[in-house]
């Protein structure tokens, strides 16, 4: 029943309570995002805690200090656009396909991600935020600068250079955060998190301050209903049940803050 497009949410949670009601089920309110980091319990069981988790979606990107399943604080999130967002919006500027993530991946694979310099938003800013605006304005001014748009090799290079900007950012607050909080374990859900080159690095970065990577399998890191049923299991074997009430909200946090 939140967070995400209103609409959607609203058909779905609709059709939910009709249901509920006449079948005479329990109702069952989920959060999107608590869906996203329940994905894992259905490939690899439950993470130890606390852990942290990365929330990396296209419509945010947050970290998150886990005690258990339901109890979550907030450690930092994006001040403006979120990675997957950034990814698709850049795809857009250089005439790729929506949804652009996997597009940008695929053609990063063969390009030169020091071809072209792009900022590394926040990066040294000493805290757990993040910001995409930045690096997406930095590519759109780079393709300003040019005299075509890029094809070939050079698009190659401008998708792998941003891809690298972006998942370096990820990384190192995802590090700096197993750090602070002291856990050996981090979890890194939602749709960016079914790029291969964001595992690769982040498996690394974290073997080298004791930590190690666990990830939904790829077919369960985008929206999916599995990730949804899985979350509200766990509530409903809790014994939480919803009324008629129950709204669509498209601000739903995990941690209780606005």
């Amino acid at each position: 029943n939140g967070p995400g497009l209103v609409g959607s949410l609203l058909v779905g949670v609709s059709f939910a309570k009709a249901f509920a009601y006449v079948r005479g089920i329990p109702l069952v309110g989920v959060n999107h995002h608590e869906g996203h980091l329940a994905a894992i319990y259905l490939d690899s069981g439950e993470p130890p805690y606390p852990h942290v988790a990365l929330l990396v979606s296209g419509g945010d990107t947050s970290l998150y200090r886990v005690e258990a399943f339901g109890n979550y604080r907030l450690l930092g999130r994006t001040r403006d656009d979120a990675a997957g967002e950034a990814f698709d919006k850049v795809a857009k500027m250089l005439g790729l396909a929506y949804p652009g993530g996997a597009l940008i991946e695929r053609l990063a694979a063969e390009g030169d991600p020091e071809a072209v310099r792009f900022p590394r938003p926040h990066l040294k800013s000493g805290d757990l935020q993040f910001s995409f605006s930045g690096l997406k304005t930095a590519v759109a001014n780079h393709l300003a600068r040019l005299e075509s748009p890029p094809e070939g090799e050079a698009l190659r290079d401008v998708c792998a250079s941003f891809q690298a900007a972006a998942i370096e950012v990820l990384v190192e607050k995802t590090a700096r955060a197993a750090r602070e909080v002291g856990t050996d374990c981090v979890l890194v859900a939602g749709g960016v998190a079914a790029n291969r080159t964001l595992r690769g690095r982040m498996a690394a970065r974290l073997e080298e301050v004791g930590a190690r990577l666990v990830c939904p399998p790829l077919s369960l890191c985008t929206d999916n209903a599995a990730m949804i049923a899985a979350a509200g299991t766990r509530r409903l074997l809790r014994g939480e049940r919803h009324g008629l009430d129950l709204g669509a909200h498209s601000r739903l946090s995990l941690d209780g803050s606005a």
